[in-house]
């Protein structure tokens, strides 16, 4: 874009050691921050990634994201403000599977 790395350092209010930083990958740089230097150089953050080969696809995380069922149950014991009851659902549902873990092996 044709501006020196102090320059654009002045124009993001920081300093070119670290715009040096940003630029070699020793620091990360945020969303906040990348947004805010595509606004001073007047392009769309899009043209930071132009030209990048896709991530091949990874494996869906196994955290029960995909499982509505289990965002619900999550989400409806966040919501159980008593310690005592959260204590009793949490055994139960320890208790549940550990029965079932055992029954699949058996």
């Amino acid at each position: 874009m044709g501006l020196t790395q102090e320059h654009l350092a002045q124009a993001l209010e920081i300093s070119y050691q670290q715009v040096q930083k940003y630029e070699t990958g020793a620091n990360r740089v945020s969303a906040g921050r990348l947004y805010e230097i595509a606004q001073r150089l007047e392009v769309d953050v899009a043209y930071f990634f132009e030209n990048l080969e896709p991530l091949s696809s990874s494996a869906p995380l196994e955290h029960g994201g995909k499982n509505r069922s289990t965002i619900e149950l999550v989400r409806n014991y966040g919501e159980i403000e008593e310690p005592a009851i959260r204590s009793a659902v949490s055994g139960l549902i320890k208790s549940l599977a550990g029965k079932e873990r055992k029954r699949q092996s058996a």
